[in-house]
């Protein structure tokens, strides 16, 4: 089974088109050091050769047209993508469900919270119902897939923004478990406010993560002057520090772990840099877009 990290950039991507920051003026003069990366979004590899896509971020046509695996193939309108799994209702994991209109085949799946979202704004009914099938996945509940198991399960996080009004529910945000028929396990979780011992319990021993790197430190982006909100007001545990999520996850027995939903302020985008450095020799790797990862 294949994975392929679409989008490795936290929401707005990087650089952020209203950024001036260190590593997005950087990037922007063509510094070798840092490379572009769009918004977070993972393409699964079924086994009868179709694919999931984990999130539709706003920047989904441009992922699509970078990776030819997603490319129509079969006829003069078509495409592999057979079903899209939401893990929000955050604008940077469904925004990139407009440009997927085209009535095309889908299944829609997410969460009854955040799929009632979706309901309840008129602008996602461009996705005709004739053609894209939303249902409902309950947290913990079994979806089978050809090859593959997942579930959803919830993770400590918070509402998106523009739902801080509402009163919060633990839909609001959840992680993805995938099972091979081997029992291989993987885990998607972009979005993490605190590593818990029951999350640390439920992924030990899994063969691959893909884990929430936002922020390196809390105040990364007031200290950057392009915010005030620190990580956790956002729903990210920091990266580094002794209450840090890298710290939380070390000693783990997982094979492969990999950093991914990246803010554009976070000094692990810089190679060579110190957050990276320590990052790596703690085992983890740092996504671009197009990563592969082969299970």
């Amino acid at each position: 089974m294949r994975f392929i990290v679409l989008g490795a950039a936290a929401g707005g991507g990087f650089p952020q088109w209203n950024c001036a920051c260190g590593n997005c003026r950087l990037v922007r003069e063509g510094d070798p050091r840092l490379r572009p990366r769009t918004q977070s979004s993972l393409a699964v590899e079924l086994a009868n050769g179709e694919w999931l896509l984990i999130n539709a971020s706003p920047d989904i046509l441009r992922q699509i047209a970078a990776t030819p695996a997603l490319h129509p193939r079969r006829g003069p309108r078509d495409s592999p993508i057979m079903a899209v799994l939401l893990t929000s209702g955050e604008v940077d994991h469904v925004g990139g469900l407009l440009s997927l209109r085209e009535r095309q085949p889908l299944a829609l799946r997410a969460t009854p919270r955040v799929l009632r979202v979706l309901d309840r704004n008129s602008i996602f009914g461009a996705l005709d119902r004739r053609h894209v099938r939303r249902e409902a996945l309950h947290l913990e509940e079994e979806w089978s897939l050809p090859g593959l198991r997942l579930r959803l399960f919830a993770v400590p996080g918070k509402a998106p923004l523009y739902l801080e009004h509402e009163a919060g529910a633990a839909e609001d945000t959840v992680a993805v478990e995938l099972t091979s028929p081997e029992g291989r396990r993987a885990y998607y979780i972009p979005g993490c406010h605190q590593v818990t011992p029951e999350l640390r319990s439920r992924i030990e021993g899994a063969a691959l993560l893909l884990f929430d790197g936002t922020v390196w430190t809390d105040d990364e982006l007031c200290e950057a002057g392009v915010g005030e909100k620190t990580g956790r007001r956002m729903g990210h545990q920091p990266l580094s520090g002794t209450d840090g999520s890298l710290a939380a996850l070390a000693w783990l027995g997982v094979e492969r772990r990999v950093l991914v939903h990246i803010n554009n302020t976070n000094p692990l985008l810089m190679d060579g840099s110190e957050a990276r450095q320590h990052a790596e020799a703690a085992g983890w790797e740092v996504a671009e877009d197009g990563l592969e990862l082969t299970w």
